[in-house]
């Protein structure tokens, strides 16, 4: 079984200094949560970019700070969201992928979210991979549902996707696939061969579904994005003890933890700086 490859998801979209007190939102503060994940034991960082006053935001100029800020902290490799936040257009989205980080999120369909909707037109999921391809950014596939998963492989087979492609189950989202380990189980089943993926649990699936992944060779996401407890009830410090405790769990389950560097060569990401 290859190492595990932690990823921490410092900040996404939705959360707020109000729901977690400990969020960075800053360039500075988010460089700086990179560089405590990274001694905690993650490998890759999944950054949103935020306005001062905390609104999201897809300015290429903020994520150019932001990468800067962890690059000057850090080897963890660098991933970018394209989905933004909802309701922001196409264009805004694929906009800091001009800036060549090593891996972006492509989200394989729309999906109900909470009380909206994560709308990705098929035209604008192609222009999506057309724009890393173009800039060798390697997309990791976030699928909510069941047939995003379908259309993945579709497209492998299409040629419009990687042979080898990267995937991010992401259970929990209400309107999508529930975290559970059945979905987890299912979706597994039906990864095309030689598929790398890890899985994102939402809330308190965080912890759980993590732990699964961890036994079936999988991978894990932590962090703010998708969880801001330790407990229930207990607001977790910082995004480096949710990383902390996933690589605690691995090492007791005799599984080791995958250094920035070996994750780049499990994902075939030439090494930093080539």
């Amino acid at each position: 079984m290859s190492k595990l490859i932690i990823t921490a998801a410092l900040t996404g979209a939705e959360v707020s200094k109000s729901d977690q007190p400990a969020l960075p939102i800053t360039p500075q503060d988010i460089g700086r949560a990179a560089q405590e994940c990274v001694q905690a034991g993650a490998s890759i960082v999944h950054l949103h970019a935020r306005q001062g006053d905390g609104t999201s935001t897809q300015d290429s100029a903020v994520y150019r700070q932001i990468i800067a800020e962890v690059r000057s902290r850090c080897d963890a490799i660098i991933q970018i969201s394209t989905g933004g936040a909802v309701g922001m257009t196409a264009q805004e989205r694929i906009a800091p992928v001009a800036l060549k980080p090593e891996m972006a999120t492509l989200s394989m369909g729309s999906v109900n979210f909470g009380g909206d909707v994560f709308v990705n037109h098929p035209a604008d999921m192609r222009a999506f991979a057309a724009a890393m391809a173009e800039h060798g950014v390697l997309p990791e596939l976030e699928i909510f549902d069941a047939g995003m998963l379908a259309t993945a492989t579709r497209w492998i087979k299409q040629g419009l996707l990687s042979a080898q492609p990267h995937f991010d189950l992401v259970l929990g989202v209400p309107g999508a696939m529930p975290a559970t380990p059945e979905a987890l189980m299912y979706l597994k089943s039906q990864l095309p061969s030689g598929a790398t993926w890890t899985v994102a649990g939402i809330g308190p699936a965080q912890l759980q579904l993590g732990t699964l992944a961890i036994v079936l060779g999988g991978h894990v996401r932590v962090g703010f994005e998708d969880n801001i407890y330790y407990r229930k009830g207990e607001l977790a410090t910082s995004n480096a003890q949710l990383v902390r405790r996933i690589a605690q769990i691995s090492q007791l389950l005799e599984r080791a933890v995958a250094t920035p560097a070996e994750a780049r060569a499990l994902l075939g990401l030439p090494a930093l700086g080539v």
